[in-house]
């Protein structure tokens, strides 16, 4: 397994971290610990994305999510248009995902995933993704086929570092154990779902979660295997806006809103959000800094992936990165203990 080369520099309000890639030297991109998402794109929306990245990439933000699945492909030509038209590839970091389910079966095979890398390869206007994750995992599939597959396109210089997004640590563990034992590469990150707010169900079928106490043993094997994460619905679906209500839940229509309120609006999350809001009062800041601040601190090997809509958001975000939290903030945040 690559010896991850964590660390942080700042940048006025930026925080970055380095992330081993292939090949692996001290010079790696500096990631800014604040990602931005790109799922919601649409081809109707390009020309406003573009304008967004340009304003988040003046404001540090130096890493962009997006994946094979994403928008029929629009979120990839965005992000590809964008760096092609500014000249900027050497300066971001793509993550990237492959091997999304479709309706007609799951697609974890050596097949699917090299299809999906030349699309997006093809989409992104590059010829090699920093970061590149399996966007679920399938089980039944050996983890050697897995690795096997992914240190090929590593070989190749198609990908300079491999994950797995919604993977539990037991199968990053059992993957890593095969890659050391073969001489091989093994997942250097993943991308499960953690938040202050704790999902009562999966947003999505396959998802995985290191949210709440149920996550906490995940979160401390990666932590001890010195494996970062890219956490996605850092801000659970938009939960701590403010937006959602226990009296407002049914006046949602947004296919998103509608995911927020069916897994993040419970009783206990509401309590969360209380608890945000008041700590946020005290700090001058809102109930979404304290959101983001929250993963930032409680996962140190964190990269939080952020949808922001505008530019404005996304600065609010940043002020959110430099936010230190204590540990009995941390924890009355999570249960009220004090």
């Amino acid at each position: 397994m690559t010896q991850m080369l964590y660390g942080q520099m700042l940048d006025d309000q930026m925080l970055y971290g380095r992330f081993p890639t292939q090949p692996d030297t001290p010079s790696a991109k500096p990631v800014s610990r604040l990602v931005q998402g790109s799922a919601f794109i649409t081809a109707a929306t390009v020309a406003q994305a573009k304008a967004l990245f340009d304003a988040v990439f003046e404001m540090g933000c130096t890493a962009f999510d997006t994946a094979q699945s994403y928008s029929g492909g629009y979120s990839e030509r965005a992000l590809g248009q964008w760096m092609a038209e500014r000249g900027n590839r050497e300066q971001v970091f793509i993550l990237s995902k492959c091997g999304h389910p479709n309706q007609d079966r799951d697609r974890v095979t050596p097949f699917d995933i090299t299809a999906d890398l030349h699309d997006s390869l093809a989409r992104l206007k590059t010829d090699y993704i920093d970061l590149y994750l399996l966007h679920r995992d399938d089980t039944a599939v050996p983890v050697s086929v897995i690795v096997d597959t992914f240190n090929q396109h590593l070989q190749a210089g198609k990908i300079r570092a491999y994950g797995g997004s919604n993977w539990t640590a037991g199968r990053v563990q059992e993957a890593n154990e095969y890659a050391a034992a073969n001489g091989l590469v093994g997942l250097t990150a993943v991308s499960p779902q953690f938040s202050l707010a704790v999902p009562a169900k999966p947003p999505w079928p396959g998802c995985t979660s290191v949210s709440g106490a149920a996550g906490q043993a995940e979160r401390e094997w990666y932590a001890r295997q010195n494996i970062p994460l890219f956490t996605w619905s850092s801000v659970a679906a938009g939960f701590f806006s403010g937006r959602f209500t226990p009296d407002n839940l049914d006046s949602f229509d947004f296919w998103l809103d509608k995911v927020c309120v069916d897994s993040y609006c419970t009783p206990d999350n509401f309590a969360r959000l209380e608890r945000a809001q008041q700590l946020a009062a005290a700090r001058g800041l809102t109930a979404m800094q304290i959101a983001v601040a929250y993963v930032l601190n409680t996962a140190p090997h964190s990269f939080a992936i952020i949808g922001s809509r505008t530019p404005e958001e996304f600065k609010m975000n940043v002020t959110a990165v430099t936010c230190t939290l204590s540990p009995d903030e941390i924890r009355w945040l999570e249960s009220g203990e004090q």
